[in-house]
């Protein structure tokens, strides 16, 4: 995934873990996990480095999985 579509996942991703509603239980990880995404995204306007992609890498995942696990304490 080039590093574009990276930053442009991270931003989607921000902007659903912003709707996660504070009672969640998922909500303080969700915040540090959004917060970590929202300082890369400050470094996107530069050329990222390798460790900042590695970083990316991993938050992106982190975030999907804690959306995705946030949307299923929603339907249950």
């Amino acid at each position: 995934m080039s590093d574009s579509v990276k930053i442009k996942t991270a931003k989607l991703l921000v902007s659903r873990l912003e709707r996660i509603s504070a009672d969640s239980v998922w909500a303080h990880q969700v915040s540090g996990i959004r917060g970590s995404l929202l300082k890369i995204l400050e470094l996107s306007n530069k050329e990222l480095s390798r460790s900042d992609r590695e970083i990316l890498d991993e938050l992106l995942i982190k975030a999907s999985d804690f959306l995705e696990q946030a949307c299923i304490e929603l339907l249950s």
